[in-house]
């Protein structure tokens, strides 16, 4: 059993309905006591323990914290097979996929999240077993978006690509070298390729890009950070997709 803290991270989990185990709770405030009403309205059991136990458990809990089952640690959102995403979309003309290749650092991991739902993705694939995965962490940092954000793992990014590729979707990798963002059209089916820290994006799939798109820029450092990076780029997909009143 792993726990979750913060107050965003409990609330979301909560609502998206994904299976979690009973809140605990000690000398809760307003804001716990809100998640608390929340939480027996949703069926989910509620414990009064001592500040101790919670300290044991989580030492940043702020009074509360919510059980989440072992097998579902890993703090993704809806999980979802690569080829049902594929076979939902239909007819649908525009949709937004985000690739993220050897992202390790969980904190950019959970920030990445929360702009994918904050500037609609539908969906993020990462290679399987080879991310970063640390549910508490990637909850708080996410905002509570990883309970909400569908996510699939392939073992294979390459092949993802493919499978992408073959279902209309152009394929942008966000390189510092690319073009600039807003001179490519990024309506229709688009995919945006992130490369881990440090590294960035692996040979083999900057090689299986359509094109590279970078963010200019005027300060003296030479890039940005990749979850900084994700939020730009997502906006201005959204942007184009849907042009903002």
């Amino acid at each position: 059993m792993i726990y979750l803290s913060g107050f965003h991270a409990i609330e979301e989990r909560i609502k998206s309905g994904r299976s979690c185990g009973a809140l605990l709770m000690a000398k809760p405030g307003p804001r716990a006591r809100e998640i608390a009403a929340l939480a027996l309205e949703r069926k989910i059991n509620v414990n009064r323990v001592g500040t101790a136990d919670l300290d044991r458990l989580s030492p940043d809990h702020r009074g509360i914290l919510l059980e989440v089952d072992e097998v579902t640690k890993e703090g993704s959102g809806p999980d979802i097979k690569l080829e049902d995403f594929i076979n939902g979309l239909g007819e649908r003309k525009e949709a937004l996929a985000v690739i993220l290749d050897e992202i390790t650092d969980p904190h950019n991991y959970g920030a990445i999240l929360r702009s994918c739902d904050q500037f609609g993705a539908d969906i993020v694939i990462t290679r399987k077993r080879r991310t970063a995965k640390h549910a508490e962490i990637i909850a708080q940092t996410s905002a509570g978006a990883s309970a909400w954000v569908p996510q699939a793992e392939a073992p294979n990014l390459q092949r993802a690509i493919d499978i992408l590729k073959e279902n209309d979707f152009w394929i942008y990798g966000a390189d510092m070298e690319g073009e600039k963002v807003w001179e490519k059209n990024l309506t229709g089916r688009t995919a945006l390729v992130f490369g881990g820290e440090g590294g960035g994006i692996s040979r083999i799939l900057r090689e299986s890009c359509d094109a590279l798109v970078a963010i200019p820029k005027k300060g003296r450092l030479d890039s940005l950070n990749v979850s900084v990076a994700a939020g730009i780029l997502l906006y201005e997909v959204m942007r184009q997709k849907k042009p903002l009143k």
